[in-house]
């Protein structure tokens, strides 16, 4: 019988490689480091076959030549290794992957795109470098298109979650089966609306997604300056909100968020927590346990971490309710 066996939602950011020196608030960012590390633990705990890696893509393994909303590697998975994150194959699940993107297309109610040769960068490399060190695992990658609209909505990011649930569950071997979703949480990328851009950086960051495919190390250089130039802008009421939503299993709520929506509350990078959502769905929206939270304004992220675990349901009774929070107020 294949089960899934526990659920992990994680923020990612490559300033942990490459700028962890020149990070001010080293508490936070320890205390963040921490919580992976107990992720992994639980990880390893929970003794997982295969790891669904549910994760978005920073234009080095898609480009505007080509953006499914949904894509399920199937075949090879190579890391494109930048900013000190893996490099190189990783080992698929084949036989699960394709039976998730079969049993996808034939329950009828999606068409992901497949890759037999996936090329994934730190949207999910960052979780295999810090949440699956030293596990003996394989991955089924999912990647989520997130940053070039239009994007698909949450609510169908929701959906597919189950519907992948229902797949994984279905699946004739005996697999146990953990779930990462990497990304978010409130942030703001210094990228443009790729149908919009203003200004000389704009245009040459959509030039570098456009054209990037055989070169994208090319562009790398300038697209760090352009980053790491950029002023931060969290909203931590935000991130508190969605994590209280995570420990109470409400996840879905997010649903009413329209892309602009989320957008304006908590950053284009926020449109990340999509990968948390199909985690969620993954773990039929259990309670959730929460072990941090770190508004990182060096790192331009609000970095958070928490787990789902099947084997422990939490009482959702115990986390406390905002008075009234941003998605209520969309409401």
């Amino acid at each position: 019988m294949t089960e899934i066996v526990l659920g992990v939602g994680a923020s990612h950011s490559t300033l942990m490689n490459t700028h962890w020196e020149e990070t001010f608030h080293k508490d936070r960012a320890e205390r963040f480091r921490d919580a992976l590390a107990e992720a992994r633990d639980e990880l390893a705990a929970a003794r997982p076959d295969t790891v669904i890696l549910v994760g978005s893509n920073h234009f080095r393994g898609f480009w505007l030549d080509l953006i499914p909303s949904f894509t399920v590697g199937v075949g090879e998975c190579l890391a494109s290794g930048e900013s000190g994150t893996p490099k190189g194959p990783q080992p698929v699940d084949v036989p699960l992957a394709r039976h998730i993107a079969d049993s996808l297309v034939e329950g009828g109610s999606f068409d992901p795109a497949f890759s037999a040769k996936l090329q994934i960068d730190h949207g999910q490399s960052h979780a295999i470098q810090y949440l699956l060190d030293g596990l003996d695992v394989e991955i089924v990658p999912l990647v989520v298109n997130v940053f070039a609209p239009p994007l698909p909505t949450l609510a169908r990011c929701e959906q597919l979650g189950r519907a992948i649930r229902e797949a994984v569950l279905a699946f004739p071997g005996n697999r146990r089966v953990a779930v990462i979703g990497s990304g978010g949480l409130s942030h703001r990328l210094p990228w443009p609306d790729w149908r919009e851009p203003h200004g000389d950086d704009e245009e040459f960051m959509v030039g570098a997604w456009l054209n990037g495919r055989e070169n994208w190390q090319d562009y790398d250089v300038r697209r760090r300056e352009i980053i790491r130039a950029a002023e931060a802008a969290l909203n931590p009421e935000f991130d508190e909100e969605f994590l209280s939503l995570v420990q109470r299993g409400e996840l879905p709520r997010v649903t009413e968020y329209t892309t602009e929506e989320l957008e304006k509350v908590a950053g284009n990078g926020a449109q990340e927590v999509r990968t948390w959502l199909l985690m969620s769905a993954l773990l039929d929206h259990i309670p959730g346990r929460r072990l941090a939270y770190e508004p990182m304004p060096e790192w331009l992220t609000g970095m958070g971490v928490a787990v789902l675990d099947p084997g422990q349901v939490l009482d959702p009774a115990h986390v406390p309710d905002p008075v009234q929070t941003d998605i209520e107020r969309q409401s």
